[in-house]
C-alpha cells in the first residue's frame, strides 16, 4: 500500500468554506506515543508495587500509605499546568516538548532505581527522600510529553490520534504487568530490583527511540502551515473563552475530577485488595488488572472511531455508565470468581471510552498557542482526585473495611455522569470521512 492509505482522512469545512483533506499519519502517531507508554508503565509499577511495599515493608496503614501515595498528585496539581504551560514558551532546536521529556525521564529513571534499594535495607527516609525525587521528575514531563499529540495533530483527528496514543500508554502498562506476575513472589519480602531496573530501561529505550525518530519542531511547524488563516489568528490571539464555552469547560473538568475519584481509588488500592480481600497471592492480582488493560488496548483506537460517529460526549458517557454498573456489580463479590474477571474486562472498555475522548475535548476548546496550558488544567482536574481519593478510601479501606472500595468508586462515577451530561461543547467539528477504507487500514 502507498503511504496514502496508510492515514485516516477525513474532510473538514475551513473558514472559506471550502473542504479541506486532513490525515492521520499512524506511524508519526505510533512514535509520538513512546512517551506516553514509558509513562504508564511507570504508573502501573508505582500503583501496584509501592502500596505493598508501604504495607509489607515499612507497616504503613492504609490512610497513611494513602496519603503517601497522593504525593504524586500533591506535587503533579501544580507542576502540570506549570510545566504545560512553560513548555508552550520555550523554542530550542528540537522543539518545544522534547526538552522536558529527555531530561524528566533521565532523571526519573535514575532516581527510580533506589527504590527497591531503600525498601531492601529498610530505610524509610531513604525509600521517600528517592520516591520524591523520582515523582518531582515525572511530573516535569508528563504534560509536554501529552501536549506533543496535539502540536502535530490536527483538531479533527485527536480522538483517533489519543486512541493510538492511549493503546501505547496501555501497551506499557501490560508490560509492567507482565513484569509484576513473573519477578513478585510470594514471600514476605520479594526483591523488587530486578522489576524496577527492568521498568527504568524500557522508559529510556522508549524515549531514545522517539526522540530519534520525532523531529517536533519540523512536524509542528508541517502543521501550523496547514491550518487555516482563522486557526493562525486563534494560535496567537489568545481570545476570551465564550461564557457557554466555559460553562461546559468546568463540567468537564469536574467530570474528570469525579471519574479518576472512582477509579483511582480502584487501581491505588487494586493490588492490597486482591492480596488481603480476595485471597490472590504474590503478583497474581497482576493478571486481573491485565485484563482491563488488554481490554483498554483493544478498546482505545475504535473508542475513537466512535466517536467520530456520535460524538465524544455520547462514547463518554456510555463509558461512565459501564464502569459504574461494573463498580457496583463488583461490589458483590468477598473472593474471586470468574465473573470478576468478566466485570474488569468491561471496565477496561468503559475507561477506553472515557479516556480517549475527554483529553481531545478539553483541548479543544484551546486555542492554539495555548495547547499545553489546557493540558495542565486536565491533568490539574485529574490529579487533584487523584490527591485526595488514596486517603479517602484508604480511611474507608482501613477503618470501614476493603468491601467499601467498589461502592466507594461507582458512586463518584454516577457523579461524573451527571456532570458530564451537562457538557455541550468540546466535540470534533469534522463532517465527512472520505475513505471507509482508510479507516480500516492500520497496517504499517
Amino acid at each position: 500500500m502507498d503511504a496514502e492509505s496508510k492515514m485516516v482522512e477525513v474532510v473538514v469545512k475551513s473558514s472559506n468554506g471550502r473542504g479541506k483533506h486532513v490525515k492521520l499519519d499512524y506511524k508519526r502517531t505510533f512514535f509520538i506515543g513512546l512517551a506516553f507508554m514509558s509513562i504508564s508503565a511507570f504508573w502501573q509499577l508505582y500503583d501496584s508495587i509501592i502500596p505493598l511495599i508501604l504495607k509489607h515493608t515499612f507497616g504503613i496503614g492504609d490512610t497513611l500509605a494513602g496519603g503517601i501515595m497522593a504525593i504524586d498528585n500533591i506535587l503533579a496539581l501544580f507542576m502540570l499546568p506549570l510545566f504545560g504551560a512553560l513548555s508552550d514558551r520555550v523554542d530550542t532546536p528540537i522543539g518545544k516538548r522534547m526538552p522536558f521529556i529527555l531530561g524528566g525521564t533521565a532523571v526519573a529513571v535514575l532516581a527510580m532505581i533506589l527504590l527497591p534499594v531503600a525498601d531492601n535495607i529498610v530505610s524509610l527516609p531513604l525509600f521517600v527522600a528517592v520516591l520524591f525525587v523520582t515523582l518531582v521528575a515525572m511530573s516535569t514531563y508528563r504534560s509536554p510529553a501529552v501536549a506533543l499529540m496535539p502540536d502535530v495533530t490536527p483538531k479533527p483527528l485527536r480522538s483517533q490520534a489519543n486512541g493510538i496514543i492511549n493503546l501505547m500508554g496501555a501497551l506499557g502498562a501490560v508490560f509492567s504487568l507482565l513484569l509484576i506476575s513473573q519477578l513478585v513472589p510470594d514471600t514476605p519480602q520479594p526483591n523488587y530490583l530486578p522489576l524496577f531496573g527492568v521498568v527504568a530501561g524500557f522508559m529510556a529505550l522508549a524515549v531514545f527511540i522517539l526522540f530519534n525518530t520525532v523531529k517536533e519542531r519540523k512536524l509542528a511547524q508541517e502543521i501550523a502551515a496547514e491550518d487555516d488563516q482563522e486557526e493562525e489568528e486563534d494560535r496567537v490571539e489568545d481570545k476570551k473563552m465564550e461564557p457557554a464555552v466555559f460553562r461546559s469547560f468546568m463540567f468537564i473538568l469536574a467530570s474528570i475530577f469525579f471519574w479518576f475519584f472512582g477509579y483511582n481509588a480502584v487501581t491505588t488500592a487494586f493490588s492490597k485488595y486482591a492480596q488481603d480481600f480476595l485471597g490472590i497471592a504474590g503478583g497474581g492480582f497482576a493478571n486481573l488488572l491485565m485484563l482491563a488493560t488488554v481490554a483498554a488496548v483493544i478498546a482505545f483506537v475504535p473508542a475513537g472511531f466512535i466517536a467520530s460517529k456520535v460524538g465524544r460526549k455520547k462514547t463518554i458517557m456510555a463509558g461512565v455508565i459501564l464502569l459504574t454498573v461494573c463498580f457496583a456489580t463488583a461490589s458483590l463479590f468477598t473472593s474471586y470468581t470468574p465473573i470478576l474477571s468478566v466485570i474488569l474486562i468491561l471496565v477496561g472498555f468503559g475507561w477506553a471510552a472515557i479516556n480517549v475522548n475527554s483529553y481531545p475535548m478539553v483541548v479543544e476548546m484551546a486555542k492554539g498557542s495555548n495547547v499545553g496550558r489546557f493540558t495542565g488544567y486536565y491533568y490539574t482536574a485529574s490529579m487533584s482526585a487523584q490527591i485526595l481519593t488514596p486517603v479517602l478510601s484508604g480511611f474507608f479501606l482501613e477503618h470501614v473495611g476493603y468491601r467499601t472500595l467498589f461502592p466507594y468508586a461507582a458512586f463518584f462515577l454516577f457523579a461524573a455522569l451527571v456532570t458530564m451530561s451537562q457538557v455541550k461543547h468540546g466535540d470534533s467539528k469534522f463532517t465527512v470521512q472520505e475513505s471507509k477504507l482508510a479507516m480500516l487500514d492500520v497496517d504499517s
